[in-house]
């Protein structure tokens, strides 16, 4: 049986998801929207809009219609929204570029989409440049300025008449974010206004925000956690951002403490620094109401960590590309176990299923999380195989994740399908492993996967980060683990690293790390 929400279904309007976010510039004209982290320049609600209006009439102007792609290649600016948006209000679709990417990557992202426009950066614009030789664009717009390019000055000053475009919020894209899914390349992952509209509406009744509530954005708005999450619910709820380009500890801890940020919105890693790092002293962040944390799985202990240290709430949420993101969050008013992901949205169910069978996971038990909901993707762009396999005839969306209910409707997620480590055929989760490696006061950062081994066929290796300074052996970490699990979870290989290789939203690349062994056994 689909396991239904615990809240009550919700009406989702039939509005563009730009004039959703945007009702908060009519009741909130002069609040700050959106602040510069470092610098303090700031955009009320009523700037907010006027400029998106502008810079869509611009766009206009230059030959953007309806369907068009424009790429987004920026780091987080205040500005971001006013791009976002304005694309969005020509009923033109955006598609966010990973602001680490090289030429290659942007290339290919450029290509596969078909943007016609790209939106950068001075500091990025070398990439920019070399990328557009690969797949030309008509125009690179440089928001900052930069000699033979238009900035958003020059996009802003435009007269051109407001952009009227109807919007069929449930057929029409947004946005083309490039998600990997659970395999393969990168793909098109095709949002709807309806889909960006529902995730905010679907969201409100869990989280406590309004405009008393800042919120620090240093998640990057090309991933969809940040442009969904950060952005586009915390200014529809009336909130204020705080933007900063990157996350660097100081400087964030700075931010919050200046700007008396009352809401953090993390990945694994930032919790990580919050919880041990010792610079985190020398600030004061007592505004802090509640660390939200998403992205990638959240250890229940460097939670309790983390709440310890700092004296508030830590908890999660889960979600993906394909969803939005959020299909389930923790809510602000209920008291959950600490290591969960929460409940289900309103009008989303979930299934278990056995991902070898099909077959759904008897009560109690572990399986494939399948999601069905008002914010599940369109689809894969150009992709139909991808999107069969992942979205199958019923709408159900198969994210490629395992996870367990408990008798109160809270979801853990256990591990990735396509990551359980097969050792001697018991199944072993790297999260779990990462989770018991974490714990050791003389680990920053931990990853696991499996590699080939003569006895089990497959067995852990960790990969692990050592606190500077501190004297660590492979032996003591594997003898930490064998203390603490099964013998069949027992680390068996150790390798130190300076860092873990990880998205920029936290997400360990284990691809990485994998191509990374496989090239040594083929040297050795």
């Amino acid at each position: 049986m689909p396991l239904t929400s615990t809240f009550p279904d919700i009406d989702i309007p039939d509005v563009s998801a730009t004039d959703y976010v945007l009702q908060a510039a009519t009741r909130l004209p002069e609040h700050p929207a959106v602040i510069d982290g470092v610098s303090g320049q700031t955009l009320s609600f009523a700037q907010l809009a006027g400029y998106i209006d502008r810079f869509a009439a611009a766009l206009s102007e230059r030959g953007i219609k309806k369907g068009d792609v424009v790429a987004v290649f920026s780091p987080n600016t205040i500005y971001y929204p006013v791009v976002f948006h304005g694309i969005a209000r020509t009923g033109a679709i955006s598609t966010t570029i990973n602001s680490l990417y090289g030429p290659e990557e942007i290339a290919f992202q450029l290509k596969d989409a078909g943007a016609k426009l790209m939106v950068t950066v001075s500091p990025f614009l070398d990439r920019a440049l070399a990328a557009a030789e690969k797949h030309p664009v008509e125009a690179i717009i440089v928001l900052d300025g930069a000699e033979g390019h238009e900035s958003l000055q020059d996009l802003l000053t435009s007269t051109a008449l407001s952009v009227q475009v109807p919007i069929d919020a449930a057929n029409d894209l947004i946005t083309l974010p490039y998600s990997s899914g659970t395999t393969g390349l990168p793909k098109g992952v095709m949002l709807t206004h309806r889909n960006l509209v529902a995730n905010i509406r679907q969201c409100e009744p869990l989280f406590d925000v309004d405009e008393n509530q800042r919120i620090i954005a240093v998640l990057p708005f090309f991933h969809i956690y940040g442009l969904t999450v950060l952005m586009n619910i915390g200014l529809a709820m009336g909130a204020s951002l705080v933007t900063l380009p990157r996350f660097d500890l100081e400087q964030f801890l700075g931010a919050i403490q200046e700007h008396k940020v009352t809401r953090v919105y993390a990945a694994p890693p930032m919790v990580l620094a919050l919880a041990k790092h010792p610079i985190v002293e020398n600030y004061d962040l007592s505004s802090v109401q509640v660390i939200f944390s998403g992205a990638a799985p959240l250890d229940q202990e460097l939670a309790e960590l983390c709440e310890r240290r700092l004296n508030l709430r830590v908890c999660q949420g889960y979600g993906m590309t394909e969803l939005s993101p959020v299909s389930h969050a923790t809510p602000d008013a209920l008291e959950a176990p600490r290591g969960c992901v929460g409940v289900a949205l309103p009008n989303t169910e979930s299934k278990l299923v056995d991902p070898e069978t099909g077959e759904e996971a008897a009560e109690g038990e572990r399986g494939e999380l399948l999601v069905r909901g008002p914010q599940v993707m369109k689809g894969y762009l150009n992709n139909p195989e991808a999107t069969a396999a992942t979205l199958d005839e019923d709408g159900w969306l198969h994210t490629g994740d395992v996870a367990l209910v408990d008798d109160d409707g809270f979801f853990w997620i256990v591990d990735r399908v396509k990551e359980l480590i097969k050792y001697k055929g018991y199944q072993v989760a790297p999260a779990e492993l990462e989770a018991v490696l974490l714990g050791h006061p003389s680990i920053a950062d931990a990853a696991v996967i499996g590699v080939p081994d003569e006895e089990g066929g497959e067995a852990p290796k960790a990969f692990v980060v050592p606190v500077p300074g501190q004297e660590l052996t492979a032996d003591q970490v594997m003898e930490f683990v064998t203390s603490k699990v099964a013998p069949h979870k027992k680390v068996r290989h150790v390798e130190f690293l300076d860092a873990i290789p990880k998205a920029a939203s936290g997400k360990i690349f284990r691809k990485d790390l994998r191509a990374r062994e496989k090239q040594k056994s083929a040297t050795s």
